[in-house]
């Protein structure tokens, strides 16, 4: 291994522990030693690869930032289709994968909130009506020019469901309490599925379909999961 590739991979090291404890127990309750011991490296090693704790979990945010930014990124790509809200039940089950996959770094952005008082996540939610935006913009209010869409800001639509998906899901498999609407969580969504295409007020027509997300195998499922 070249000493490049070796000194990355220590690095990876230092950032899997830190992510498992800073997750875990929180920042202030995280040493750099407990850092360095978790990684099964030296305090100074871990100090040669970060200037101190908060570059650490700095870091670990951006990363997952990158992430949800990455344009091969599954929910990315329903997102660029701009099929919304054919798409809702689509996007619920990318969203679901990034909570399986990414949990622990969900956990860092509300021990930021904490901490830290948002500071290392408060760009990426300040930017986020941006990029919706401009993903959106231009396909939705033509679909409202031809009488496709009803009065509500379809764009607003769009960021209330992805970030109701997010919640939902994090709380659902995280906070420890599972079925907190009352349901089997794939009926929850189901039924605020309705709510957001269809509303409450009485309609002159059946509510209609989505389109259905394809069904990940077992083994895929378990994967994501790990």
């Amino acid at each position: 291994m070249a000493v490049s590739e070796s000194r990355n991979a220590s690095a990876e090291e230092v950032l899997k522990a830190a992510l498992e404890l800073f997750s875990r127990q929180g920042y202030g309750a995280t040493t750099m030693r407990q850092i360095a011991e978790k990684a099964g490296t030296s305090l100074g090693n871990v100090y040669h690869h970060f200037k101190n704790k908060e570059e650490i979990f700095a870091t670990l945010l951006n990363r997952y930032f990158q992430v949800l930014l990455d344009p091969n990124l599954r929910l990315n790509q329903v997102f660029a289709r701009a099929a919304f809200p054919e798409d809702l039940e689509e996007m619920a089950a990318a969203i679901e994968e990034v909570v399986d996959r990414f949990g622990r770094e969900i956990m860092l952005i509300y021990i930021d909130v904490i901490e830290f008082s948002g500071k290392h996540v408060r760009w990426f939610y300040e930017t986020m009506a941006e990029r919706f935006h401009r993903i959106y913009d231009e396909p939705l209010k033509a679909r409202k020019e031809r009488g496709e869409l009803g009065e509500v800001d379809p764009v607003f639509a769009v960021m209330l469901s992805v970030r109701w998906f997010f919640y939902f899901f994090t709380v659902e498999k995280y906070f420890g309490v599972p079925m907190h609407f009352g349901m089997d969580p794939h009926q929850a969504v189901h039924e605020f599925i309705k709510v957001l295409r269809c509303g409450l007020l009485p309609r002159g027509e059946p509510c209609p379909q989505g389109q259905q997300p394809a069904q990940k195998s077992k083994a895929k499922g378990r994967r994501a999961r790990s």
